[in-house]
């Protein structure tokens, strides 16, 4: 990983986004978003990640984090290790799944190519870290942000997706408490 995308300074927020391996689109059901949401949400409460925005797209995460206990890329990583684990099973159990083992098979076999891996790799390594050093780069990372779903063509109005931070900046309650940056 190239030394430009590394926390560099652990006291300022950063924007990160990971991805789904060969950005496969995975959450498409509920079910698993709520697997994303249900860990950030503990990491919040355990571990001293601060949550000032995030959204989950079909195949990829964006969140702008900052933490005042463990460093942000011992928190992501383990957001990134259980939330793999829990989703395998998540998919593998699930009955309904009808492309269950293709999915299966895929992180199977990208799993298979990367010596750190046990048996499945669901996240591509690393997480673009990067730094916010201005308001006007916060603006436009938080902009970029909640669009997403608007661009994506799932709703007309950031505030109007469900697993994103757009409607707590909305004033209207989202599924995380988060930190506003205003």
């Amino acid at each position: 990983m190239s030394s430009n995308y590394k926390f560099h300074d652990q006291e300022r927020p950063y924007f990160v986004t990971f991805s789904v391996v060969r950005w496969i689109d995975v959450f498409t059901r509920r079910e698993y978003k709520d697997i994303l949401v249900d860990s950030l949400k503990y990491c919040i409460k355990n571990k001293g990640l601060e949550l000032y925005a995030w959204v989950i797209m079909s195949n990829h995460v964006h969140l702008i984090i900052s933490t005042n206990n463990q460093p942000m890329q011992d928190i992501l990583r383990d957001i990134k290790r259980h939330t793999s684990k829990m989703l395998i099973k998540a998919v593998s159990e699930n009955i309904q799944e009808s492309r269950r083992d293709w999915l299966l098979w895929f992180f199977e076999r990208e799993g298979k190519q990367n010596p750190n891996n046990e048996q499945y790799q669901f996240w591509q390594q690393g997480n673009h870290p990067i730094e916010l050093w201005s308001n006007t780069v916060i603006d436009q990372k938080l902009d970029y942000l909640h669009n997403n779903p608007v661009t994506a063509g799932w709703v007309d109005e950031p505030e109007h997706y469900l697993y994103s931070s757009a409607r707590d900046y909305a004033d209207i309650k989202g599924l995380i408490d988060i930190s506003l940056m205003i």
